[in-house]
């Protein structure tokens, strides 16, 4: 018992719950002390919370065409534009006769032809409005780049090349066809009849590539559309032909998917995170109502620190965390249908500027990750992601150096996707944040 009241004591003088400092006080309760086999269960440490920004996203080579914008009521005006280079399966129109033959075709009509790959963020129920434009610039990364970015841009041309006003049915239905201009469809096909296209570099020289921009107006949604499945379609036909079903087709496609990127921007502007910071520093949870955010897609990440976890390995001269448990609740009413749930949380390790240094791993070398459970109850108190964060901290405990590491959290699709999540931290008034250490002393 003795033993017991020094432990009690000692730990007593350690630590605060929902500070920003390194001291203050830390209190163990004697119904979670396990003396016979010396365990100690500490779920009384400072957790800080923070929301970053990233600099930037790669969001190159994803695989989707990210389409849309919305008015987020927590994180602010949401659009992504998808910026893509077509290439064509031929070049040159059907001929099964003589060389001449083609000189008997006539251009019908050109659409863009859109497969949806399930994806969808928003109001569904609500239009969404956007336009075709043409690239005056080729879709090549900046000299220092190899690859495209949420912030990255290219310049295009004011005339659209078509419009479409439609109520995303992404579960209903196969696919979406825009209608395109039959004068900039006419223009093609009189390039490639005349054989003054024949080949990517002539194609890509007089269309450097097309972008999808949503219109602010209407949109309330943001939609997926599948890069390997949707082209440019331009139908043409022999003239004064007597088969009526008689129509070609040449199909423009994205076969390279790194030549296609979806620019996603937020505007904060009026939120609480407005103030959000350059991606080396961070805004604390104190001044954003006691939250941390989260949006895939624009890059803002919540960040969790223990400042204190060093001063454990003073509980004992032989002591070791054997196992923790880090909670995250989802602050109430700010999920929904529209806004659902991740299942999941990505975890990275990073330093105080926010790099990542590799993403959070058990002792077994595992990748960790945030699991969601949805066990139901009156007021959504059993709904949160647990995070097993035992071998991170004892790490963290036995630290010669000053250093200490961060857990960085985000949402899967992180690249392609504009799903978000709002947590509430250690001084929340419903959804506060939960640790629980498991301390050996042998």
């Amino acid at each position: 018992m003795h033993k017991f009241i020094l432990i009690l004591l000692f730990v007593l003088s350690l630590f605060s719950c929902g500070t920003d400092t390194d001291t203050g006080d830390f209190s163990v309760g004697s119904d979670y002390l396990a003396l016979s086999n010396k365990v100690v269960l500490i779920d009384t440490a400072t957790v800080n919370m923070s929301t970053i920004n990233f600099d930037s996203l790669a969001t190159s080579s994803t695989g989707r065409i990210l389409i849309g914008n919305y008015d987020d009521p927590l994180f602010g005006k949401v659009k992504s534009d998808s910026y893509f280079q077509l290439s064509g399966n031929s070049y040159a129109l059907n001929s099964v006769g003589s060389d001449t033959e083609s000189t008997n075709y006539v251009f019908d009509s050109i659409s863009m032809i859109l497969k949806y790959d399930k994806y969808y963020y928003g109001d569904t129920t609500r239009v969404q409005t956007f336009n075709i434009y043409r690239l005056t610039q080729k879709v090549k990364p900046n000299k220092e780049d190899d690859q495209f970015y949420n912030n990255s841009t290219l310049t295009y041309d004011s005339e659209s090349l078509g419009k479409i006003s439609f109520k995303p049915r992404p579960k209903e239905k196969d696919s979406i066809n825009v209608q395109m201009s039959k004068v900039f469809g006419e223009a093609l096909f009189q390039k490639i009849k005349k054989r003054e296209v024949t080949d990517f570099d002539s194609f890509t020289e007089y269309l450097k590539g097309l972008v999808l921009v949503p219109e602010n107006s209407t949109s309330s949604n943001v939609i997926g559309f599948s890069v390997s499945s949707s082209k440019v379609r331009l139908y043409y036909s022999k003239y004064q032909s007597d088969n009526e079903n008689a129509s070609n087709i040449l199909d423009f496609s994205i076969l390279d998917t790194s030549k296609q990127f979806n620019s996603i921007s937020l505007d904060k502007t009026g939120t609480l995170i407005q103030d959000l910071p350059i991606s080396t520093s961070k805004l604390s949870s104190l001044l954003t109502n006691n939250q941390g955010f989260i949006q895939a897609g624009t890059g803002v990440a919540c960040r969790i620190d223990f400042p204190n976890i060093k001063q454990l390995k003073n509980i004992s001269t032989n002591g070791a965390i054997v196992d923790a448990e880090l909670i995250l609740k989802p602050v109430n009413n700010s999920y929904s249908d529209k806004y659902p749930l991740a299942d999941s949380l990505k975890v990275y390790v990073g330093n105080n500027l926010n790099r990542i240094s590799g993403t959070l791993a058990n002792s077994a070398g595992g990748a960790v990750y945030g699991r969601l459970s949805k066990k139901s109850d009156e007021f959504n108190e059993n709904v949160g992601y647990s995070i097993s964060v035992g071998s991170f901290l004892q790490k963290e405990m036995l630290k010669q150096s000053d250093s200490r590491s961060s857990l960085i959290l985000t949402l899967p699709e992180l690249t392609q996707s504009v799903n978000r999540l709002i947590l509430g931290d250690q001084k929340h008034l419903n959804n506060k944040i939960q640790l629980k250490i498991y301390y050996i002393s042998y």
